[in-house]
């Protein structure tokens, strides 16, 4: 059989099986696996690989086993009931790399539900495109990845390689999820997560860090409001000095050898606030979550301390919280950044393809936000490749994935597992 006619067989396979991809995928979308409520998630996941014969293991993550590991972020909600699922193929016959595929199946809050155009947990398929919270990000790549492997099967093929297909949780807050699978003992040759990338291979992304500014003032009814310190605009004051660092922080990003082509790749979010108690007194208290990113090569230790002699300056600036200092808690992602690195291997088997299904060379992505490369890549140098579907709307409303960029996205991966993994008749 020529490699003409192996990629034929493969990519036909993607097709016939497409319906039942969007079909599984519509399923998997249904289930809403906010943080802390991803179990039924890993329970179809789990199921849908030992229905194919794979070797399943299923654990309870425990923070203890990861809370020294490089990447680590602190968990602040139940964990009690937090598992990671992988499902390990492996070979008759040992001739080719093995890979990890992995996605994340939790998602992150729908917001208000009024102001979806359909319920959020209730897929659709409108216009050549899947509308659903966690469709695009990152679902369908996950059943993606799912039915790539299942497309080689149909075109009577087996791969010759060991496979770790990983579904895992956290990676829109910690990352614990993945560091979880990398304690466990999970290693390949590479690592491909198909993360919605528009069709571009990232290149390098952020890092982030999250924290929480804990603002406390002085209550006074608002009839003498003068004689009170009020925390919520106090916590203003603070904000205002992390956005000037936000500004310092994309100055120094002009000489990055890939975001100085960015515009304002650094993005500091005050993503959550809450504070006070009653209308007419003045607040005593305001908690401000948040979310600022770093580059590759920065230092996350060294990002923290800048944040904090941020805080403190402004602070000893402010005519209350120079006697009564703001507190700072670390909330979720201290991550590092990543750049692609030594992975010319399984970029070049990639790349081939890419050429079939798209035509011409993968482009680049520089990514403004993180995804679980990080750990495999920075912790034990596993080249890890983050490339997906199109779509819209991620962590917003009427989030949607394009379903003909899903369908050449599934081609591409399958295409590369058997470049890289190899392949023989079953």
């Amino acid at each position: 059989m020529t490699a003409t006619d192996l990629h034929r067989k493969i990519l036909d396979a993607v097709d016939a099986a497409f319906d039942a991809q969007l079909k599984t995928t519509q399923d998997f979308v249904a289930i809403p696996s906010t943080r802390g409520a991803e179990g039924p998630c890993q329970d179809m996941i789990g199921d849908l690989l030992r229905e194919r014969g794979y070797e399943v293991d299923d654990w309870h993550i425990d923070v203890e086993d990861l809370k020294d590991l490089r990447g680590f972020g602190p968990i602040e909600h139940d964990f009690s009931k937090a598992r990671t699922v992988v499902g390990t193929y492996r070979p008759t016959t040992n001739t080719g790399k093995s890979l990890i595929l992995q996605g994340h199946c939790d998602v992150v809050p729908t917001g208000p539900l009024e102001m979806w155009d359909n319920p959020p947990f209730s897929p659709i398929i409108k216009d050549g495109k899947m509308y659903g919270r966690g469709a695009c990000d990152m679902k369908s790549g996950t059943i993606g990845a799912l039915y790539a492997l299942d497309a080689i099967k149909a075109a009577g093929l087996k791969p010759t390689a060991r496979i770790h297909f990983q579904s895992v949780i956290e990676e829109e807050s910690t990352g614990v999820g993945a560091l979880s699978t990398l304690q466990r003992g999970y290693r390949a040759d590479a690592c491909f997560i198909p993360e919605p990338t528009a069709g571009k291979m990232v290149r390098s992304q952020v890092g982030v860090l999250w924290f929480r500014l804990k603002v406390r003032g002085f209550p006074v009814h608002v009839f003498e409001a003068g004689a009170g310190a009020n925390a919520i605009k106090a916590a203003y004051h603070l904000i205002e000095a992390v956005e000037q660092l936000e500004i310092d922080w994309n100055k120094r990003a002009e000489s990055d050898v890939h975001f100085k082509a960015v515009n304002h790749p650094i993005n500091f979010n005050p993503g959550i606030i809450k504070g006070g108690d009653w209308a007419s007194s003045v607040p005593a208290w305001c908690d401000v979550d948040c979310r600022i990113s770093i580059l590759p090569g920065w230092s996350v230790a060294d990002a923290q301390a800048e944040i904090l002699a941020c805080i403190s300056k402004a602070a000893r600036d402010h005519r209350f919280l120079s006697n009564n200092p703001p507190e700072v808690e670390w909330s979720g992602f201290l991550s590092e950044g990543y750049e692609l690195k030594n992975a010319a291997a399984p970029e070049a088997a990639f790349a081939k393809g890419y050429d079939t299904v798209y035509g011409g060379s993968t482009p680049d992505l520089v990514f403004t936000a993180l995804t679980d490369t990080r750990f495999y890549g920075l912790n034990y140098d596993i080249p890890s490749l983050c490339f997906g579907a199109d779509g819209q709307a991620m962590h917003g409303f009427n989030e949607y994935v394009d379903l003909e960029s899903l369908r050449k996205s599934t081609k591409a991966t399958a295409l590369f597992i058997a470049e890289w993994c190899g392949v023989e008749k079953a």
